[in-house]
């Protein structure tokens, strides 16, 4: 891939889009606007002046991530909440989890406020604040998953895997649908599913894993039935939603007003990549999803941010949505040769890992020093004291 040999990812098209760029939301969120808002306002009035917005960003993804490391050390297999083999997580780790979780969750709803307070509002904070919003997609579900385990009655990694494509789709569809309207609608979801996460850790950490194991009507467990909800809000709310957003812009002609082909576009390569990716899933020669459940979902993960942050480069800039990822050449070749050698199917996953994680970070590193340099700023640096 020549971009990994130092060419620049973003043209002057790009440069100029962002030059006009001015950020558009609507929160109709009575969680996030008459709760949280005023508490991020109290938080944010004691926040130095000297700390850069995207410090802020960038260290509550940190705290995600320290998240995962700690269960990843603990729970690398997620088996130590579903079999008695393995020992189980010590209720302090999922209490420091749960603190983990809230601080990014608190420090996400403070970095754009403490742009407004230091006048460094700009197209390169969304950029940095979103594009690591899309990576975190990945750790909160597979954080969530060492509390079910995936043993009976939990759910097989397999059936995870759906549940970390139903967070990417919804986040994805936020992303596209303001791609054709102009306007980010901050998805209700958001709020809701930080603040149970966070409870949902604190509630372990004193009960432990077990009480999930509680059955309803003698058929279905807690784990169980909240599975059934994740798929209901989509179905039943996050997909028509956006659908109908989308159709009011077009029939109040309030939108991008794009040709059909031009508005689906941003939707084909994160169509091609679940499909590769489903495909691997089920047709592995060696079962790798159940070998390294962790591993498969993580590569997932880098993949999916990677395509979800071009759309948001894309849509932010009003340029055309690449209508394919070059991530997707490696990996449609790693799964073609795990088929034929499939003694190296987990070396290969690994690999690719490596890969789409490294091309990932350096991918963003490279559109944000780009910014940084057009728009003369430092990414984690006030520009005056």
């Amino acid at each position: 891939m020549r971009h990994l040999l130092g060419e620049k990812y973003l043209r002057s098209e790009h440069l100029s889009g962002f030059d006009h760029y001015k950020y558009s939301s609507i929160d109709t969120n009575p969680i996030s606007v008459y709760i949280m808002h005023p508490f991020w306002n109290r938080i944010v009035a004691v926040c130095p002046l000297w700390i850069a917005p995207n410090l802020l960003t960038f260290t509550g993804f940190l705290f995600t991530v320290a998240a995962f490391l700690l269960l990843t050390y603990y729970d690398y297999s997620f088996y130590a909440s579903s079999d008695v083999n393995y020992p189980p997580i010590p209720n302090w780790v999922f209490a420091v989890v749960g603190i983990c979780i809230f601080l990014a969750y608190i420090l996400d709803g403070i970095d754009g406020k403490q742009a407004r307070r230091t006048h460094t509002s700009g197209p390169v904070g969304e950029l940095f604040d979103h594009g690591l919003d899309s990576w975190t997609t990945i750790f909160i579900p597979t954080l969530l998953y060492s509390i079910f385990g995936r043993s009976p009655p939990s759910i097989p990694p397999y059936r995870m895997f759906y549940i970390c494509w139903h967070v990417f789709i919804n986040f994805y569809l936020s992303h596209w649908e303001k791609y054709n309207t102009g306007v980010l609608f901050l998805p209700w979801s958001y709020d809701i599913s930080m603040l149970m996460t966070t409870l949902l850790f604190l509630l372990t950490s004193f009960t432990g894993h077990g009480f999930w194991k509680i059955t309803i009507f003698n058929v279905l467990t807690l784990g169980k039935v909240m599975e059934v909800i994740f798929y209901l809000t989509t179905l039943l709310f996050n997909i028509p939603v956006t659908l109908y957003n989308v159709y009011v812009s077009y029939r109040d002609n309030t939108g991008k007003m794009k040709p059909f082909f031009e508005a689906i576009r941003p939707l084909v390569p994160l169509l091609i990549f679940f499909a590769l990716a489903l495909y691997w899933a089920h047709k592995s020669p060696t079962n790798v999803i159940e070998r390294d459940p962790r591993m498969f979902f993580m590569l997932s993960g880098s993949v999916f941010s990677n395509i979800c942050c071009r759309l948001i480069v894309a849509q932010m800039s009003s340029t055309r949505c690449e209508v394919f990822n070059p991530l997707l050449v490696p990996l449609s070749f790693g799964i073609l040769l795990s088929l034929m050698i499939p003694v190296l199917e987990l070396f290969i996953l690994y690999a690719l890992l490596i890969i789409a994680t490294l091309a990932h970070i350096y991918y963003g590193a490279n559109v944000v020093n780009q910014m940084c340099d057009h728009f003369k700023i430092k990414c984690f640096k006030i520009p005056y004291k």
